[in-house]
């Protein structure tokens, strides 16, 4: 279960965390506020090579789809079969069991470079911050 703190975070909303060698990437409590009730979700299938900010996963609301974007390069290792199964889950618990895909960064270090918890917090009262979602 990952905590906010030892993430990192996109300008898209995307969170990223690493766990045992895996990285689970999810959105953020905001994202699921702004998209609202989720409906549909279709994550990457594993064994898919992503580029950094490749759109890779839909998730469809009440009121539109949006996509979701990789935070790093890297393979898909395995998607959420329970966000598939109810993607509500993605609203009740975002961070949690709402997460969408793992996968194993092609660089370690390319995650240290997106905004951390702080950053984000201060991402999010810029206007920039909620021009997408």
């Amino acid at each position: 279960m990952p905590k906010p703190e030892n993430c990192r975070f996109t300008k898209t909303h995307e969170w990223i965390c690493l766990e045992g060698g895996a990285a689970v990437v999810g959105v953020t409590d905001h994202a699921q506020h702004e998209i609202t009730d989720i409906v549909f979700v279709e994550p990457p299938k594993p064994g898919r090579q992503l580029k950094a900010a490749e759109a890779c996963c839909v998730v469809e609301s009440v009121k539109a789809a949006f996509d979701i974007y990789a935070p790093v390069a890297g393979e898909v290792t395995a998607a959420n079969e329970a966000v598939t199964k109810d993607p509500a889950v993605v609203n009740r618990s975002p961070m949690e069991q709402g997460w969408l895909f793992k996968m194993k960064p092609t660089l370690a270090g390319e995650i240290n470079k997106l905004m951390d918890w702080n950053a984000y917090q201060a991402f999010l009262n810029t206007a920039e911050a909620h021009a997408g979602h």
